[in-house]
């Protein structure tokens, strides 16, 4: 089996380290494993997880949520509906907050284009005047 660093999977994810220590040490990342010297080795399955993880990050899931879902996956099969429930729920979540953002953008465009014609017809008007 091939192993990463935690330089490497920094690097991959392009995370810093301290993010990764972090993560293990809230549990987001269980089953690390070390080598002789006690550094963090990163497995197939390990940066499979972490790639989990940031996604999840990523969409605003917090970290004790995290956490639940990879100690479900610890657990095994018998908590596959759960998993799947608690990600349909998210991407609700998501979709909902990705609506939000959409109107959202949508008044920041409004108040761009109202400031470019005020800022054009002010041009329009000095040149007038000359």
């Amino acid at each position: 089996m091939k192993y990463c660093s935690i330089s490497e999977a920094s690097a991959r994810f392009s995370i810093p380290e301290s993010t990764l220590r972090y993560y293990e040490k809230r549990g987001l990342l269980p089953l690390i494993e070390r080598d002789e010297a006690g550094r963090r080795l990163f497995s197939e399955n390990q940066m499979a997880l972490l790639e989990t993880v940031i996604c999840l990050k990523n969409t605003h899931m917090s970290i004790s949520n995290i956490k639940q879902y990879m100690d479900w996956i610890i657990e095994g099969s018998s908590t596959l509906e759960t998993r799947l429930n608690m990600m349909k729920e998210h991407k609700q979540a998501v979709l909902d907050e990705i609506a939000i953002m959409t109107n959202s953008l949508e008044g920041i465009d409004f108040k761009i284009t109202r400031y470019t014609n005020q800022i054009q017809e002010n041009t329009k008007g000095e040149q007038e005047r000359t």
